[in-house]
């Protein structure tokens, strides 16, 4: 080999070695970026995808996707523990599926799934007392899942037709559903437990005092009130201070206003949220956002007066509603639009959007 010849070669080894050099240098710095950015914040803001079957788990600070994780088809709520670190997602299927996708969301994979047969079609979720609660539109029920035990410890039927979405106290002591194509809402309650019966055994002779440290077992009792409400009543939720539930229906517009302790409709609001979807308060209580699938309109109402402070357009039909714990921002689950409009409440306006195909159920996780 000359000497032209072995420069040549020196030349071409040494731009080689600086070109995987450089490629291996930014593939590492783009692996720490991405590991990074992929990092599930303290507090998460998680959004459903119906059109791709994932959950998004979201930085409410910068509104980027972070990570996509794969659920079942047709998912349409989502809630996460109270730790912050599993999120539940229902699969619906129009009340024929029966399954809840189970997503780590520290490790932002899926893990396995918990068939809920025969409560069918799951829908509304929620977590309170330690507890996965849903409703089982196709079984006209609600269940609970126990993630302590990983058994379904409790269910119990409504005898009402589209159980759809469901609150449960903090202390899992009562139970509210809306029942669509019912027009009502059940209210469940757990009474104070009654004695079972006699303990098994032989009797004890009439008389005889009952040995030390007994006491007969108590049996759980829960009863149901059902209230007539708007015609197409689903999206519901529950005042700050528990003393009122509000629902929008979808067919007249009208919201209903419950008195919880009384159990009895006290208001009927002349709304005209037609297509009425989901319903929250802000946290302070002072105000009700009603989402419209049929308008794509926000509607934002004064919770004491009961009068339309403002309706702003978020799109072509706008679904799952999900308030900041500062009551400053909204993010509601436009469907048909195929993002997440993100409204000021300060200002009462769209400041953004985040991408999401087929945008519905949305909640917070925050993890502890």
């Amino acid at each position: 080999m000359n000497k032209t010849t072995r420069n040549l070669a020196f030349k071409t080894a040494k731009s080689s070695l600086s070109k995987l050099f450089t490629l291996s240098l930014l593939l590492t710095v783009c692996i720490a970026a991405r590991c990074k950015a992929q990092s599930t914040p303290q507090r998460s803001l998680l959004a459903l995808s119906k059109s791709d079957h994932t959950l998004s788990i979201i930085d409410p600070v910068t509104l980027k996707v972070i990570a996509g994780v794969p659920v079942g088809s047709d998912p349409h709520e989502v809630i996460a523990s109270a730790d912050g670190k599993t999120a539940y997602v229902s699969i619906y299927g129009g009340g024929s599926l029966h399954e809840l996708s189970v997503v780590d969301l520290v490790a932002q994979k899926a893990l396995p799934a918990l068939d809920t047969r025969p409560l069918m079609g799951p829908h509304g979720l929620t977590f309170a007392a330690g507890k996965v609660w849903f409703s089982a539109e196709g079984a006209k029920a609600v269940g609970r899942y126990d993630p302590a035990t990983g058994k379904f410890d409790w269910a119990m039927g409504t005898g009402q037709d589209r159980t759809h979405m469901i609150y449960v106290t903090a202390d899992g002591k009562q139970v509210y559903t809306t029942n669509v194509n019912s027009a009502t809402v059940s209210i469940l309650t757990d009474s104070p437990g009654k004695p079972a019966g006699p303990p098994p055994g032989p009797t004890p002779p009439a008389g005889a005092a009952p040995p030390p440290g007994f006491a007969p077992p108590a049996r759980q009792e829960w009863g149901q009130t059902v209230i007539p409400v708007a015609k197409g009543s689903e999206g519901f939720d529950v005042s700050p201070d528990g003393r009122e539930l509000w629902t929008a229906g979808a067919e007249d517009g009208n919201i209903s206003v419950i008195d919880i302790a009384a159990k009895k409709v006290t208001a009927t609001i002349d709304a005209k949220v037609t297509g009425a979807n989901r319903l929250q308060f802000t946290p302070d209580g002072k105000r009700v956002l009603v989402t419209s699938l049929r308008t794509g309109d926000l509607f934002i109402f004064d919770a004491a007066s009961h009068r339309e402070i403002k309706r702003i357009n978020t799109g072509r039909g706008a679904a799952g509603i999900l308030v900041d714990d500062d009551g400053s921002r909204a993010f509601i689950g436009c469907t048909a639009d195929n993002y997440v409009a993100v409204v000021d409440l300060k200002k009462l306006e769209v400041s953004g959007h985040i991408d999401i195909r087929g945008a519905d159920g949305l909640a917070w996780a925050v993890m502890r």
